[in-house]
């Protein structure tokens, strides 16, 4: 397999599973929208993009060891709303990142047939 094609397949996997991990964390501030005190938790997607220099995929690997997602609170009450609009938007990068894995899938496939 094309080192490249390997490496994009590895950073897909990655941002699906963080968006997943997301996904998560925004089912779980709605289901807790009257629960008294509940503090929302969030990924901050910018966070973990920006700063040291690092490639993404060791950012997201770090952020990710163990299937763990460092979430971040908020005092702020949790906005139904607000907290399916975020949903909403999660879902695009869901959606744009199942066609980049499945471009990468056809490209190996591609190559396999090429091949034969």
């Amino acid at each position: 397999m094309n080192f490249s094609v390997s490496n994009s397949l590895s950073k897909t996997s990655n941002i699906l599973n963080l968006i997943s991990e997301r996904q998560k964390l925004l089912g779980t501030n709605i289901a807790n929208v009257d629960t008294p005190g509940y503090q929302k938790k969030d990924i901050n997607f910018s966070q973990i993009l920006s700063g040291s220099g690092n490639s993404l995929e060791t950012k997201l690997a770090k952020k990710l060891d163990g299937g763990m997602v460092a979430s971040e609170t908020s005092d702020e009450p949790v906005n139904a709303s607000e907290e399916l609009v975020k949903m909403q938007n999660n879902s695009l990068l869901y959606t744009v990142a199942t066609r980049r894995m499945s471009n990468i899938i056809t490209q190996m496939k591609t190559v396999v047939n090429v091949g034969k």
